[in-house]
């Protein structure tokens, strides 16, 4: 199939559209003006007959003595019809020239007429002078609809060939934003949705350099140290503790590494979940389920988890192992810095056409000046990949969100993790 372009079919039904309204406005107003006339000369026609058999009864002017009355373009006559009976009109042809006449009953008794015929020469002149000037007229409003709909065509498609443009010449080295006061308003929409996704992808191509980087090194460094240690360990003999220190280092190391490919292969996990097909949740009884879940892990430490919403039930559509994703980040590292015998809460809020949903723990707090989610960014001197917020961003963007990570402001020191979802809810009821 050929491609078609968008400004050729513009411009093409533009002029078509116009020049047939024009065509169609021409004939339209040479028949009313043709009709005009010719109704006119009928009623001045009716208006001299009327006037001739007024004038011959007040003279008591007898019918065998009925003068023709003459001029050069009109002619009136008497004359006998048979099985006629009312007002009539016709035009007709006699070589070069044209006529009306009007038949109007004088005395029917007798089947006495009045006959009156107008030379109608002048009317059609007029009128064939009235149809070439809509003629020209049409002609030149063509000439000036063509040159309409190209300059049309250019001004109302410039803005689709600008982001056109600007799209085409895009690039992972070269992803610039679209500057909205260079468009129309109506385009403003689809700017910033471009915008915003120009955004997402220049975040994601510069975590994944991140993550590359990160995962040369992660893996560089436990590797060059079991080799160190074995190169150290064979250049002599050794006691068997020795052997079996280096071994217990190469396993711990190994542990280390796997943890690592571990959430490497997550961040896969990820990706594909974002090609889950949305399903509608209650996010209320989701989080209730999760929560359970997770009481179990925050049962080895003694920490209790507390449960709110301001709502009993808010149904959207998404997909929930982004959502898990999410909530399982939040939750394990709030009880990976909680200490013993504390709590933590997870609320969520419907605000609006969106809902909050918040992990508040009592930990240590953090550093905000730190980008915590980009990958490899460990805090608090716990284990871990440095991947979890990582994972919970990516799936947050996925899903349309926002996610945040902040210090407590209630007076009391630890972290709130908080993650909001955008979206008028399918059916929710509130307390």
């Amino acid at each position: 199939m050929n491609a078609k372009s968008i400004y050729k079919q513009f411009y093409q039904k533009l002029i078509f559209a116009t020049s047939l309204f024009i065509i169609t406005l021409s004939f339209i107003f040479y028949g009313y003006t043709k009709a005009t006339i010719y109704e006119e000369i009928k009623e001045q026609l009716l208006a001299d007959a009327k006037l001739i058999y007024k004038l011959s009864l007040n003279s008591h002017v007898k019918k065998t003595n009925f003068n023709i009355i003459t001029n050069q373009d009109i002619s009136v006559d008497l004359i006998t019809i048979k099985n006629l009976n009312s007002i009539t009109y016709k035009r007709y042809q006699e070589g070069d020239d044209f006529y009306v006449e009007l038949l109007f009953p004088f005395d029917l008794t007798n089947s006495k007429f009045i006959k009156i015929t107008k030379n109608i020469n002048s009317s059609r002149k007029m009128l064939n002078k009235i149809f070439n000037n809509i003629l020209l007229l049409s002609l030149a409003g063509l000439i000036m609809v063509v040159l309409y709909a190209f300059t049309v065509s250019k001004t109302l498609l410039r803005p689709i060939i600008l982001i056109t443009e600007k799209l085409s010449n895009m690039n992972e080295n070269f992803l610039s934003q679209i500057d909205k006061n260079a468009l129309p308003i109506e385009f403003h929409p689809l700017a910033n949705s471009i915008n915003n996704l120009t955004n997402k992808i220049q975040t994601v191509l510069k975590f994944k350099k991140e993550l590359f980087i990160g995962v040369a090194h992660e893996l560089k460094t436990p590797l060059a140290v079991m080799k160190l240690k074995n190169e150290v360990t064979l250049k002599k003999k050794r006691d068997t503790e020795k052997y079996e220190e280096t071994l217990k280092l190469s396993i711990s190391e190994i542990d280390s590494m796997n943890k690592m490919i571990s959430s490497i292969l997550d961040i896969g996990r990820a990706e594909g979940a974002q090609f889950e097909k949305p399903i509608e949740v209650d996010l209320v009884k989701f989080i209730q389920k999760k929560a359970n879940d997770y009481r179990m892990l925050a049962a080895q430490k003694n920490i209790i988890i507390m449960l709110t919403s301001n709502v009993n039930r808010h149904s959207i559509c998404l997909q929930p192992t982004l959502l898990t994703q999410i909530l399982q980040n939040f939750v394990q590292n709030a009880i990976k810095f909680t200490p013993e015998d504390k709590s933590i809460a997870i609320n969520s809020q419907r605000i609006e056409d969106s809902i909050v949903i918040s992990v508040t723990d009592e930990g240590p707090g953090i550093d905000e000046k730190i980008d915590l989610f980009a990958p490899f960014k460990r805090v608090g001197g716990k284990a871990g990949a440095g991947l979890g917020l990582f994972l919970a961003k990516n799936a947050a963007d996925t899903l349309g969100g926002t996610i945040s990570l902040k210090n407590r402001i209630d007076g009391v020191v630890g972290t709130v993790a908080t993650v909001t979802l955008f979206g008028a809810p399918i059916t929710d009821k509130t307390n």
